[in-house]
């Protein structure tokens, strides 16, 4: 595989592990109000994630970094093109961070309620906006030869949009109850379990109906149909969301985390190897489509990236390893002691 193929598909792995770590922490994000009953409960979900929440968002990072060093046409075009919605997407996560920190610096419920809020809305908006622009890009943006987007935010809400915004986020509030039901323990445990299994069936018809609008809506199947091997990601990625109901069954809820896992890294691939070798297809005419041919960066700057990728991102992985472990344990009402807390 040439080198711009390499990157196009380091492309898309960074953005499924984003979705695969941050997921989790939207999900609970979102459940946030309807799960935590009492402040310690909220606490406890807030402390579920709060040593690893902001190096699950390095990957974003790095995913808006290799797209801007690797192809820095389609970053152009992507960040023009869908400025509004990536700017409502880039404030949610900052006021999300703000309210992590800013929630507990002062015993009053009025004040405690507004940060709470805060964690919903910053939670909700990017687990939707995140789904409505990646449907959008896979079904084909109105772009014109020199790239302008010819339409506004409001194009982006169509049918296919909200049903790819739709399955992001019941794929996060699928991916956050498990996470809880390892973390937690009693009635939060009891309740994250249920809730989990809960949304599973809507996970599941709305997952289907994905699949389906997809070869109507999109060109995503061509490479499929070219090479039958392919389908494998969607048959691998449908048993892993079956795997994830079994397991939670069976209260083996690492294992259904990393059944869940699985299924977000296959669909953010069914859509990146269905794109291949568009970055920004044109719905307009195909000869606009911004690739990873015509939008990369010199074959000497994709070597560079490529040797710092395979000392630096092995690195990354293995410190969020070490962190992830370290904090394993379930989070009580006595951690909630530590002036380190949430």
């Amino acid at each position: 595989m040439d080198l711009q193929g390499i990157w196009f598909f380091l492309w898309g792995l960074l953005w499924a592990i984003f979705f695969m770590t941050d997921g989790f922490d939207f999900g609970i994000g979102i459940l946030y109000p309807f799960l935590g009953k009492n402040d310690s409960e909220k606490r406890i979900m807030i402390n579920s994630v709060g040593p690893i929440w902001n190096g699950n968002e390095v990957w974003l990072i790095t995913a808006g970094g290799v797209t801007f060093a690797a192809f820095p046409i389609a970053y152009s075009v992507m960040f023009s093109s869908l400025y509004s919605a990536l700017m409502l997407i880039l404030f949610a996560l900052i006021i999300r961070g703000v309210a992590f920190e800013f929630r507990g610096k002062v015993d009053k419920k009025s004040w405690r309620d507004i940060w709470d809020i805060v964690i919903f809305v910053g939670s909700l908006l990017p687990a939707l906006l995140f789904g409505i622009v990646f449907a959008n890009i896979f079904k084909g943006l109105p772009l014109d030869k020199a790239g302008i987007f010819q339409g506004s935010f409001f194009d982006l809400l169509n049918f296919y949009g909200i049903l790819g915004g739709l399955l992001f986020l019941l794929l996060f509030l699928f991916h956050g109850p498990i996470w809880l039901s390892i973390k937690t323990e009693g009635e939060l445990h009891e309740r994250s379990k249920s809730t989990a299994l809960l949304i599973w069936p809507f996970l599941l018809i709305t997952a289907v109906l994905f699949l389906g609008a997809s070869r109507y809506f999109t060109k995503l199947y061509n490479n499929y149909l070219a090479n039958p091997i392919l389908f494998s990601d969607i048959l691998l990625t449908v048993a892993a969301l079956f795997a994830s109901r079994f397991f939670i069954k069976r209260k083996e809820f690492f294992k259904a985390w990393f059944s869940s896992s699985i299924v977000i890294v296959g669909s953010v691939f069914f859509g990146i190897i269905g794109l291949y070798p568009n970055m920004l297809p044109s719905s307009i005419s195909t000869d606009f489509s911004v690739t990873a041919f015509n939008a990369s960066s010199s074959p000497l700057t994709l070597k560079i990236m490529l040797v710092v990728v395979i000392i630096f991102i092995p690195a990354v992985i293995a410190y969020q390893a070490w962190a992830y472990y370290l904090f394993r344990g379930k989070v009580t009402k006595e951690d909630l002691a530590y002036e380190e807390s949430y």
